[in-house]
């Protein structure tokens, strides 16, 4: 019989995480989904500054979801993307504002990044639970996964929407114990950003930063576990 030992927030921390996580769950935009996809698509349209101008809509995104959770206000993510094309296409005057609908609709189906499937079918023939947590509202996340026909590989999507905060708040990371009942360090959550990672180590979550870019380190209070320059790490490192 496996030893359990009952937690605070009523959740059951078993012997198995020595055995590898009981789920895995994932960031969406940046982790699964790859967040300069739809500029690329039309980047011939919109010319020379087509990189500078994904990096920026990024940006402001992200820096939309932690000003607005810092105000106590709320708009959600699709809204708040489209507010960051609008800043974009401001700053760029060059772009042609014709393409703003061709953007967003490329945005709600982005592409997967290549290894996305096969790791997802790996770990899932594992046993384990398989999960998005995500800032995107549960149509965005819905149409995506649709999109990268990864939907038989997720058994769950969670929302901050319902919240009406985003991460890195530790209610949004307490959407996945709350469910699954499984103590937090059996988790393992994966996510390409850096900050994304500082706030599911703050609540204990055995964390991996899918750092893509080769990016520096930060957050060094907030260490990952294990740092991968793709998911793929996941099944190469598995128990």
């Amino acid at each position: 019989m496996t030893d359990a030992i009952a937690l605070q927030d009523g959740s059951r921390h078993t012997d198995g995480h020595k055995d590898g996580p009981q789920a895995y769950v994932f960031d969406a935009y940046g982790t699964l989904f790859d967040v300069h996809a739809a500029v690329r698509r039309h980047a011939e349209a919109i010319g020379p500054q087509a990189s500078a101008f994904s990096d920026l809509w990024r940006v402001k995104q992200l820096e939309y979801t932690w000003v607005t959770s810092l105000m106590g206000q709320y708009r959600d993510f699709r809204a708040l993307t489209e507010d960051a094309l609008d800043f974009c296409l401001a700053r760029f005057p060059g772009v042609d504002r014709g393409l703003r609908a061709d953007l967003l609709n490329a945005y709600r189906r982005l592409d997967c990044f290549p290894e996305v499937p096969s790791v997802l079918s790996a770990l899932k023939s594992t046993g384990v639970k398989i999960a998005i947590l995500s800032n995107g509202t549960p149509a965005m996340l819905e149409t995506a996964v649709e999109a990268a026909g990864i939907g038989g590989l997720i058994d769950d999507i969670f929302s901050v929407d319902p919240l009406k905060i985003y991460k890195t708040a530790p209610a949004a990371y307490a959407l996945v114990t709350s469910a699954y009942r499984i103590a937090a360090p059996d988790i393992a959550f994966q996510s390409s950003n850096r900050w994304d990672i500082a706030g599911a180590k703050a609540i204990g979550f055995t964390c991996h930063w899918i750092n893509r870019t080769g990016a520096p380190d930060e957050y060094r209070d907030l260490q990952a576990d294990a740092v991968f320059s793709s998911l793929e790490g996941l099944v190469e490192s598995r128990p």
